[in-house]
């Protein structure tokens, strides 16, 4: 809408102080035209637009003029507070509030602070692991996200295996993890983690609560994560991998490298890790083919060539 690009126009202006016409149309994608069309109208509006010709001319706001059209709602200010990766961004719905915060953050950038809302980072985490599209569906990640705006609780239904169980909870956080979303929340005095993918309906209540003055998400989140990891059984294998196949290996989630040093095979690595259990132990090293040999335990080397054997006899070898 033009009153939407007016305004844009100004809070371009006031953080860049000078900008030429062809920039204007190409960042608004509108044709220069357009562009002398909204100085004019902002002029006859009374915004002090003034237009410099020559080589290093083009639209400035005069001398000392600032607007008060910064203001920032909620949603723009939690869409900064979450890092700009386009496919975080599209799953929670705030690509353009994203783009119009930040022109709003630079117009205010040498004024007034912005009010506090500090709290909204805590309300979303990313994990360092990085973002990997994992294929899962969230049916209910904006639902959660707008209770957790709120505070408000939500009743929803959870699968566990094939059971599905209702529970009323306290949203504290979102949590994303190789491109799976996680909900923090509180329940029967507990603080819980479910997989938002298994959250199969998610109403929200007009059940206010406050958020706990002690919780910090991230630091829940490294805490909750440390423990998950030490709960795991251990299986310490010792492993000959070729060079191209050790990124891969490393890539795996539940494989834990512990030491590795070149062989004396050229193109080889030897390698100490820790496996969950014999059975992982078994896929992985056949998903990872000619490029892996175990060596220890013996054991673990005989299930594999075994699984090998029985694969070649599929095929009459």
């Amino acid at each position: 809408m033009r009153a939407d690009r007016l305004i844009t126009i100004v809070q371009i202006l006031q953080s860049r102080g000078k900008i030429s016409s062809k920039e204007l149309a190409q960042t608004l994608e509108v044709s220069e035209r357009t562009i002398f069309r909204d100085m004019e109208a902002l002029s006859f509006s009374g915004i002090p637009v003034l237009a410099e010709r020559g080589r290093e001319g083009g639209w400035r706001l005069a001398e000392g003029y600032r607007n008060s059209l910064t203001g920032m709602n909620t949603k723009e200010i939690a869409a900064l507070l979450v890092p700009a990766d386009p496919a975080i961004l599209h799953a929670l719905g705030i690509q353009e509030e994203f783009s119009s915060a930040a022109r709003k953050l630079q117009a205010v950038a040498t004024r007034q602070p912005v009010t506090p809302f500090s709290f909204l980072s805590q309300r979303i985490h990313i994990d360092g692991a990085g973002w990997h599209p994992s294929g899962e569906t969230y049916p209910c990640l904006t639902a959660l996200q707008g209770a957790l705006w709120e505070n408000r609780k939500v009743s929803i239904t959870y699968l566990r295996g094939e059971d599905a169980a209702e529970r009323l909870v306290a949203p504290l956080g979102l949590v994303v993890k190789r491109g799976v979303w996680y909900l923090v929340a509180g329940h029967d005095s507990e603080l819980r983690t479910y997989r938002v993918s298994r959250i199969t309906e998610a109403k929200v209540t007009d059940e206010l609560f406050e958020l706990p003055e002690d919780f910090d998400l991230s630091r829940y989140w490294e805490t909750s994560t440390a423990a998950f990891k030490s709960a795991l059984p251990r299986y310490p294998s010792s492993l000959l991998v070729r060079e191209q196949t050790m990124k891969e290996l490393q890539k795996e989630r539940y494989v834990a490298l512990l030491h590795k040093e070149p062989s004396e095979a050229p193109g080889w690595i030897r390698a100490e890790v820790e496996f969950n259990t014999p059975e992982s132990a078994c896929r992985i090293i056949l998903s990872l083919g000619q490029g892996i040999k175990v060596t220890a335990p013996p054991e673990l080397a005989d299930t594999v060539a075994a699984a090998l054997r029985e694969a070649a006899a599929l095929y009459d070898f």
